[in-house]
């Protein structure tokens, strides 16, 4: 992933970013010890803006596809009032287990649960109740059958929102699929008159899409 700000002012921002608690950092050092690609997670920017977003909304039930191992369902889980869900999809066994682990320790893992398996049969096999928050960050290739799946379920003023949204600035000349389905993604989203938008180059590029 390439950084698109000089990594100093990374650092500043990181710095300059509330400390999210010593279990995050932990999943991070654990992360980056045994999982394969450990960049793939959001650290403590981008986490703490999912959770600032989640409260801004007054999230009540929040979707994430993509759970890797967990930092991002733990950030937005704090959001979450008592009684509130987070159902976070993903088809590794392996790192959901080193996810489940951490959800396990914190006050807030009750309200999380994993779905493991294909995320769009986990979303059609959801009740009907909307959803106030969508995080998108899986494989890239099924961003917009994502979106599709997702928007008709968010709630009036919910939120969707999308990582890897520049692709370490590959979409502007994509070749590779994933190149060719998140530049495909981004257009789709701009397009679609069912939400407002905008493009934030917060580390790899967040898309945020809220449902008019």
């Amino acid at each position: 992933m390439r950084l698109f700000v000089p990594a100093e002012i990374e650092a500043y921002a990181h710095e300059h970013t509330r400390e999210l608690g010593p279990l995050f950092d932990e999943l991070r050092d654990t992360t980056y010890a045994r999982a394969a690609m450990p960049q793939m997670q959001v650290g403590r920017v981008e986490g703490s803006l999912l959770r600032l977003l989640a409260r801004l909304v007054g999230a009540r039930r929040i979707l994430e596809i993509g759970t890797f191992t967990g930092f991002s369902a733990l950030c937005m889980a704090e959001a979450l009032p008592e009684g509130g869900e987070l159902v976070t999809c993903d088809v590794s066994e392996e790192s959901t287990r080193m996810a489940q682990g951490f959800f396990d320790r914190s006050p807030h893992g009750g309200k999380i649960r994993i779905a493991l398996g294909d995320a769009l049969a986990t979303l059609g096999a959801l009740d009907e109740r909307p959803f106030c928050l969508a995080f998108i960050d899986a494989d890239k290739v099924n961003y917009v059958a994502y979106y599709e799946a997702i928007v008709p379920r968010l709630r009036s003023g919910g939120l969707l929102i999308a990582d890897n949204a520049l692709l370490s600035g590959e979409v502007l000349d994509p070749k590779s699929p994933a190149a060719v389905a998140v530049a495909a993604f981004n257009r789709r989203v701009t397009s679609d008159p069912r939400v407002e938008n905008v493009m934030l180059t917060v580390r790899d590029g967040v898309m945020l899409a809220r449902k008019l």
